[in-house]
């Protein structure tokens, strides 16, 4: 059933289009209702309009708190048109229907983000009057058209014009569907907000208001749909704030995930590093003085998982970066073997133009790689209350983030031999992927290059065989990092048979003593950090 607009009420904070909306609307003689500041912005552009207050027979009061919170607005919203007694009571309290109610809310999220945001302030940015119009009119959109949106105005405007001013059903029920979906975001950013003055990590409920990016090709496999939402005011430096550089349908659900643990570990490192990702594993890690050495370090790790990985950057990508990358295969991939290069993801700070040119033109497969700009990483920016959230079969799992990174303050040293300074600087780097590998993990890292990798096995020997197995003759003299302790003193004896040097784990094991025993049997260096890192 179509429903003709013979009455609107407005009340915007954003006013985005909002003057054309309405001169619109008046081209089809709608009677436009409006409040405060919408009402002026709307006067004052030559708009007919009727205030509220002239509606309703009462004045704005209380700073505007109460105005819109009247039977004579709520009347005309919810009334069910078709319905005798509902008809006869708004003859008898004189309430005119209203057909469209145009509306956003006050912008609450936009006000807790400033720095100076007083208490006093988020809580006068809570808006009342708007919810409760906007649900009255999404509950009764059988008669009643809530436009929530700028984008939903050339919409609506457009069925108008087809309809002879007249809006659908279908675009009603749609619009509804929306309107109720940004309520509840609105009460959810308000429940977080109350939640975080209240110091309450992990509340009685929790909803966890999400934005819809994309629809992509589809989930983890062609018979499962996908789709990306984000968290809605997050100034980290992330891949779900990143910019993609091409058409975003290009990208898929593994792309995304794979590219997010990849940026994650390369945001540890403030040297220039880079990072490679194969099924959301670092198969590379590097650090350089120069990201340029970086990568290609990176890249040689391992030729053959690199193919068809996600590339991590930690510094801007300019034309000699992208010509590096690009002839990876060519300057040092044929010699190990790999079977030619092809990156799904790059990802990095920022492309220049001339990078741009010679990705997308250098080789065939530059046109299929994504490129994903994030902007220049500040780590001071980390959004430390954010949750990482896990799925589990009716229900979810909630904990804080892993940010625990290198914390040279809280190592001990309990072997008679001690590490270097270039072999803490290796277990550095040891550590950090330690905490972005899969358990039950172990790396090896020689001369800041990551050179093998055990991951996720049921058992921490075999992903030290995995690794050792991977780093060949390279694990001699190399640093090794555990992300979580060692139950037996035989992962030990293994790193000395293939030469390590030095071991980095959390420690708390109760063999801790038969486990340094060992290292000093083999003068090997052991250093604790005291923290895991596992990684489910």
């Amino acid at each position: 059933m179509d429903v003709k607009i013979t009455t609107a009420l407005i009340s915007v904070s954003d006013k985005t289009g909002i003057i054309d909306f309405a001169k619109s609307l008046s081209t089809f003689g709608v009677k436009i209702i409006s409040t405060g500041g919408t009402a002026k912005a709307l006067a004052q552009a030559g708009i007919n309009v009727v205030s509220v207050d002239s509606v309703t027979g009462f004045p704005e009061m209380m700073d505007g708190r109460v105005k819109t919170l009247h039977p004579k607005i709520h009347g005309g919203l919810l009334a069910i048109r078709d319905n005798a007694e509902h008809q006869a009571a708004m003859k008898k309290h004189a309430i005119e229907p209203i057909d469209l109610v145009c509306i956003n809310l006050y912008p609450f999220e936009q006000t807790i983000a400033k720095p100076d945001c007083e208490f006093a302030d988020a809580i006068e940015n809570i808006d009342i009057g708007g919810p409760s119009m906007v649900r009255s009119a999404a509950k009764n959109h059988k008669f009643v058209t809530v436009v929530t949106n700028s984008s939903q105005y050339k919409k609506v405007i457009a069925e108008m014009k087809t309809n002879n001013g007249s809006v659908t059903e279908t675009t009603r029920t749609d619009f509804a569907r929306i309107a109720f979906g940004m309520t509840a975001a609105y009460d959810s950013a308000i429940s977080k907000y109350l939640n975080k003055q209240a110091s309450v990590s992990y509340p009685e409920r929790m909803t966890i208001s999400l934005a819809k990016t994309m629809e992509l090709r589809y989930g983890e496999n062609p018979h499962q749909s996908g789709a990306f939402y984000k968290l809605p005011a997050n100034a980290e430096m992330s891949v779900s704030s990143a910019k993609l550089m091409e058409d975003e349908t290009q990208i898929s659900f593994n792309n995304l995930l794979d590219a997010n643990a990849a940026f994650e570990l390369v945001k540890e490192f403030s040297e220039p590093a880079a990072v490679v990702v194969k099924h959301l594993n670092p198969c590379g890690c590097a650090v350089d003085d120069d990201i340029h050495k970086a990568y290609q370090k990176a890249y040689e790790t391992d030729v053959t998982s690199a193919f068809g990985g996600i590339i991590a950057l930690n510094r801007n990508v300019d034309k000699a970066l992208a010509t590096t990358i690009m002839e990876s295969y060519s300057l040092f991939g044929k010699a190990k073997g790999a079977a030619g290069f092809f990156a799904e993801v790059i990802i990095a700070p920022e492309f220049s133009a001339d990078a741009l040119e010679i990705i997308r033109n250098l080789k065939s497969w530059g046109k299929r790689v994504r490129l994903m700009e994030t902007g220049a990483i500040d780590r001071a920016k980390i959004d430390c209350g954010e949750f990482d959230v896990r799925c589990i079969i009716g229900g979810l799992l909630l904990q804080q983030r892993d940010l625990a990174g290198w914390e040279p303050q809280n190592l001990t040293y309990p072997t008679k031999a001690k590490p270097d300074k270039q072999q803490l600087e290796d277990l550095r780097i040891a550590w950090l992927c330690a905490k972005h590998v899969k358990s039950n993990t172990i790396t090896l890292v020689k001369n800041k290059k990551l050179i093998g990798v055990g991951a996720g096995q049921m058992n921490r020997v075999e992903s030290g065989l995995l690794a050792f197995k991977a780093a060949g003759n390279e694990a001699k003299g190399s640093a090794m990092g555990s992300d979580a302790f060692f139950p037996f003193p035989d992962n030990i004896e293994n790193a000395a048979q293939n030469g390590v040097a030095c071991i980095i784990q959390p420690g708390g094991s109760k063999k801790d003593d038969e486990i340094i025993a060992a290292a000093d049997k083999h003068g090997i260096a052991m250093v604790l950090t005291g923290k895991r890192h596992f990684k489910h």
